[in-house]
């Protein structure tokens, strides 16, 4: 793509704009930054695996979002202007180091423990500096786009100031109610932005190279959250047959999962995101980039605690039991139907094996809840690789 010639240039201390011929170029520092993530699903998936409810999932899922919007605000400014420079870093050092406080606080974001600070308040001013800093960054790296730097102060007043206020509120107030007015805050700020961004709003997506890299980065470290799963879930177990074909089976779930994103939809996005230009293809950025994964990484962390509940007890020959049946089907449905939506949102057919899939791992959860967990994990890897074989034998003739 060439770059535009009417292009806006920053002010000095902003640095440089992402030109073409970084196109594939993720930088080393936003590689860095991503650490921090890693551990924050970590905590997540700990979070979800306390409570064993559907309420401690919601819940889980309200941090879990939150997450998500800290690191796909910096995805967009990583577009715009690359990490590499003074201003950027610094601003980013800062946004790294409040977001592993957030991942700190994770295991007191509803219940805070004895004594030290009030961790869901915690929780809520560490998750306000990042989007404060990721906010003066962007009008910086705005530059002389009038346009863009008027749709990120926008964006900040309407949609991100109103849901830190709630979510300080709410972490205030406690109890049940702070799940209440934290998931309100959180879909507050996720209508509110989109409703603001409407037709590609004023956004910019100068690299759509570096744009579908950094999103496929993004789900790689979601899926490690699945690889380190197994590991958890046999830590204290000695190595015998079950265990070492547990794993098998459930680094193989892992694998389908990388296939069904890496085989065919990310290459497919990077095509479509190249053949658009402006607000086209700012609207795919936001449509297939930013609220479109939020489903596909809730898949992977929900799939991931079902493996470690299997893995746990992979040895048992008791029912696998309900909760692990439903995070482990429903996390896997919930990602094959994404990469389904992802598909046609990007310009692709409908994969209706991918749709049919995800419905049947939604039938088979009493199955699953039934059987022994490695017969589970044996089910579940099966109707995944079943629906990927289909689908490429398909595409082949």
């Amino acid at each position: 793509m060439q770059e535009r010639a009417d292009r806006p240039t920053p002010p000095r201390f902003a640095g440089r704009l992402r030109t073409s011929d970084e196109s594939s170029r993720v930088t080393t520092f936003e590689l860095f930054f991503d650490l921090v993530y890693v551990f924050a699903f970590t905590q997540v998936s700990g979070l979800m695996a306390e409570t064993h409810s559907a309420w401690g999932i919601l819940q889980a899922a309200i941090v879990l979002g939150l997450l998500w919007w800290t690191w796909v605000a910096y995805s967009w400014l990583g577009n715009q202007s690359p990490a590499d420079q003074p201003v950027m870093r610094i601003g980013m050092s800062v946004a790294m180091i409040a977001v592993f406080v957030i991942a700190l606080t994770v295991p007191e974001a509803y219940d805070d423990l004895p004594a030290g600070w009030h961790g869901p308040l915690v929780l809520a001013i560490a998750y306000t500096l990042v989007r404060l800093v990721h906010g003066a960054l962007y009008v910086v790296a705005a530059g002389e786009d009038r346009a863009l730097r008027r749709q990120v102060l926008v964006t900040v007043a309407v949609a991100m100031v109103p849901s830190a206020i709630a979510l300080i509120i709410g972490a205030l107030v406690g109890g049940p109610a702070q799940t209440w007015i934290w998931l309100g805050a959180f879909l507050y700020d996720f209508a509110l932005t989109y409703a603001s961004s409407r037709g590609g709003g004023n956004w910019r997506i100068y690299s759509a190279g570096h744009w579908a890299e950094r999103h496929g980065l993004i789900i790689i470290l979601a899926l490690g959250e699945s690889i380190v799963a197994i590991g958890v879930g046999v830590a204290q177990e000695p190595i015998d047959a079950a265990v070492i074909l547990g794993a098998a089976l459930a680094v193989t779930l892992s694998i389908l999962l990388w296939w069904s994103y890496f085989g065919r939809a990310a290459a497919a996005g990077e095509h479509e995101l190249e053949r658009r230009t402006d607000a086209a293809r700012a609207q795919l950025g936001i449509n297939g980039y930013t609220y479109l994964p939020f489903a596909l990484i809730s898949g992977v962390i929900l799939a991931a605690l079902g493996v470690e509940e299997a893995m746990a007890h992979i040895g048992d020959v008791e029912p696998y039991g309900w909760f692990g049946a439903a995070v482990l089907s429903s996390g896997l449905a919930l990602y094959i139907g994404a990469t389904a939506v992802f598909l046609r949102v990007v310009g692709q057919r409908w994969s209706w094996v991918r749709v049919i899939a995800a419905l049947a791992l939604i039938a088979l959860i009493p199955l699953l809840g039934a059987v022994a967990p490695i017969w589970a994990l044996v089910v579940a890897a099966g109707v995944v690789a079943f629906a990927l074989v289909i689908e490429a034998a398909a595409a082949r003739d």
